[in-house]
């Protein structure tokens, strides 16, 4: 029976394959569900009921296999063909997830140690600020430890998924809010947060997988692989960082935001350092619970030791002269800089009839509240809402501002370049970007591009890989990332667009070019009344103290802020509130040790990462957990 399934299956894919229409991109041909069809009277078969595992994964590799040689051949895919393959699929892994959960639900071991983990993460989500609890990170995850000790893999995984979910949805519940935005498709939004905190739930599993491989290990009676496992979870966040996929947004060593003094560390060790701190302290603690006798119980005074450290050390520096905030920013060469926060409803921001009521409020905000003697005047990510091409009247009037105040106007928007080659998937290569109007020259502004992009807010990642999935449409911007990082005179200063302020090696980069100075416009109004404007600020201070780098940071809605090389804050606006805020800034004069080797202690981490789960694999095969 099985053998006549693979058999029916392949001629009717291959017969369909042979005919397929030639139509570029993504094309809707209906004959392309004859193999679903030809594959459902099996279901009915009772000797195919028994072996069904093996009939369905060959069902999807022969319709996967069809599928990838029709994109290789033909530079296309049929929608039904994805349909008939994905949905029926994916339908059977979650059946398959629901009885795996169901089983595990039954057993009181799996039920404890989802008990322990959820309150492990559950707290962990509320220690990243504006939250309170980022101190008791350093033990907040023990139960989790605990429960990965005590029981089994199964156990530990299964509990690890579901308090994954907790603790991401309470760090991006924020992401729902997109739904109230008149322009924002509800019904795909609501399914890519559920999506995006699954996947990141996944992140921990892939740490509880490793963990449960490594904590018995022995070579030679040590457990090297046990005590190296802090750095490789570190790794694992480092992972979050780089590619299409990149959204480094609650790394654990983001909990101590709300205190600065803890945060010194962080020019010598980094956030990555922070997070193994974090992971060590919690995994000695659950340690020391297991044990007998109070010798074992040192671990305890473990978390006080580390913050006493990290405190003294903060205070120190801090005390330095040139630590005092804002050291040396009224000096003869230091910049004046004003932010401008209109506060646009972003469900107002995109409308054609609103637009010359925004520009007018923008620019009158200007007119009115900012100083005479003024260099660098910043407007918000995209305060021009629209792509500015269009829009030359708004240039004119920009040109003249810039001229009339004698400052530098740094403004954010849409741009476009029309792709005139034949065959081209786009038309069009459209850009999240940032303009610089100089005073009295009437030249087009410099233009910066935004060079990391939201993933499936932005642009859908692999679209350069695969170009066809250009052709998808799931409501996302559809931009194009930029790759170049400028360094403007004539205080050396560098435009960072939202997202990719929170990227240290872009940071980095910028200060190699002679950056001394780094500008955040962004715009966390879609995100409403909630914690994701302070975290976002959070991370963007992380850097500032990571690279001795002062940052202005102008949110359209909040929170705009002016920052230091070592971190203090000056100006903080409410959110959704109009305000101009305006200072003398400081430009970069700290060399922080985190500067220079950032950029090959991250790539480290990610080689940590592979080669540690690769040996941990391979010695989990090699030594049983008793053997030495």
């Amino acid at each position: 029976m099985y053998r006549i399934f693979l058999g029916l299956l392949f001629v009717a894919e291959l017969g369909l394959y042979l005919v397929t229409p030639d139509e570029p991109g993504l094309y809707s041909w209906k004959p392309q569900f004859i193999p679903f069809i030809v594959a459902l009277p099996f279901l009915f078969v009772k000797s195919v009921r028994k072996p069904f595992n093996r009939f369905v994964y060959s069902y999807a590799l022969i319709s996967f296999a069809f599928l990838a040689l029709d994109y290789l051949a033909g530079g296309h895919a049929g929608l039904v063909q994805i349909s008939v393959l994905f949905i029926p699929f994916g339908l059977y892994l979650l059946f398959r997830f629901g009885l795996w959960n169901f089983k595990r639900l039954r057993e009181k071991d799996s039920r404890t140690a989802l008990l322990l983990s959820t309150v492990a993460w559950g707290a962990m989500a509320l220690a990243f600020p504006p939250l309170p609890l980022g101190p008791a990170a350093l033990l907040l995850l023990a139960p989790w430890f605990i429960a990965m000790n005590r029981y089994s893999r199964s156990s530990a995984i299964f509990a690890t998924f579901w308090s994954g979910m907790v603790y991401n949805g309470i760090n991006y519940y924020w992401i729902f809010n997109v739904m109230n935005v008149e322009t924002a498709p509800s019904a795909i939004i609501f399914l890519g947060v559920v999506l995006l905190v699954a996947f990141f739930s996944f992140y921990s599993v892939v740490a509880a997988f490793v963990y449960t491989l490594v904590k018995d290990i022995r070579i030679k009676g040590y457990r090297i692989f046990w005590i190296l496992y802090p750095v490789f979870y570190a790794g694992l966040e480092m992972t979050r960082t780089r590619g299409d996929f990149a959204f480094p947004w609650s790394h654990l060593g983001y909990v101590f935001g709300n205190y600065l003094e803890l945060l010194q560390a962080l020019s010598i060790i980094g956030i990555f350092g922070y997070t193994t701190l974090i992971v060590a302290s919690n995994m000695l603690v659950a340690n020391a619970l297991d044990k007998p006798g109070l010798k074992a119980k040192w671990p305890f005074a473990l978390p006080a030791l580390i913050l006493i450290a990290l405190l003294v050390h903060g205070k120190i520096t801090l005390s330095a002269p040139e630590a005092t905030p804002f050291y040396g920013s009224d000096g003869e060469h230091t910049p004046q800089i004003a932010m401008v926060q209109p506060c646009i409803q972003q469900g107002e921001k995109w409308s054609k009839e609103r637009y010359d009521r925004i520009i007018d409020k923008t620019l009158g905000m200007v007119r009115d509240s900012v100083k005479d003697g003024t260099d660098l005047i910043i407007l918000a990510e995209t305060a021009i809402p629209d792509h500015i091409r269009r829009q030359p009247a708004t240039i004119v009037r920009l040109h003249n501002v810039a001229s009339r105040m004698n400052a530098s106007i740094l403004v954010g928007a849409l741009d476009f370049k029309r792709i005139k080659e034949p065959g081209a998937v786009r038309r069009y290569e459209v850009y999240n970007a940032s303009f610089l109007f100089s005073p009295n020259d009437g030249s087009f502004p410099q233009r910066y591009i935004k060079k990391h992009l939201v993933p499936f807010s932005e642009r859908i990642p692999f679209d350069d890989i695969f170009p066809i999935l250009n052709y998808v449409d799931l409501g996302e911007g559809d931009f194009v990332p930029g790759k170049e990082t400028p360094v403007y005179g004539p205080f050396l200063w560098t435009p960072f667009i939202c997202y990719d302020a929170i990227f240290g090696d872009l940071v980095r980069e910028a200060i190699r070019a002679g950056s001394r100075f780094m500008v955040n416009i962004t715009n966390d109004g879609w995100f409403g009344r909630s914690t994701a404007p302070y975290q976002h600020l959070n991370l963007v201070r992380y850097r500032t103290i990571e690279n001795g780098m002062p940052a202005a940071r102008l949110a359209n809605s909040g929170v705009s802020v002016f920052i230091d090389q070592y971190g203090h804050m000056e100006l903080n606006t409410p959110i959704f509130e109009d305000a101009v805020i305006q200072r003398k800034m400081q430009l970069k004069t700290r060399d922080t040790l985190y500067q220079h080797i950032g950029d090959y202690l991250e790539t480290v981490l990610l080689w940590f990462f592979a080669i540690y789960l690769v040996a941990a694999i391979g010695c989990r095969l090699r030594f049983s957990p008793t053997r030495e």
